[in-house]
């Protein structure tokens, strides 16, 4: 029977995993739930020291820098 494996490896995850302020281990992330106006509060968890990080994200879909998804890029004439 294969053996599973829970560590993935940080180039291939879709989100950043940030280092721990205690162990600099990279944290996983453990929880996400709505924030205030467009937003997101993401909960990170270390593996190793059990230390807990929480922080507020911006919807990259509404932020000033996506000009080009409201019909900045167009096609080559």
């Amino acid at each position: 029977m294969p053996e599973a494996y829970s560590h993935a490896c940080p180039s291939l995850l879709p989100i950043q995993r940030p280092r721990c302020p205690w162990c600099q281990g990279r944290m996983m992330l453990s929880r996400i739930e709505p924030g205030p106006a467009h937003s997101d509060f993401l909960t990170f968890e270390c593996p190793k020291c059990e230390h807990v990080q929480k922080m507020v994200v911006g919807d990259p879909m509404k932020a000033i820098n996506t000009g080009w998804t409201a019909g900045g890029l167009r096609s080559p004439e």
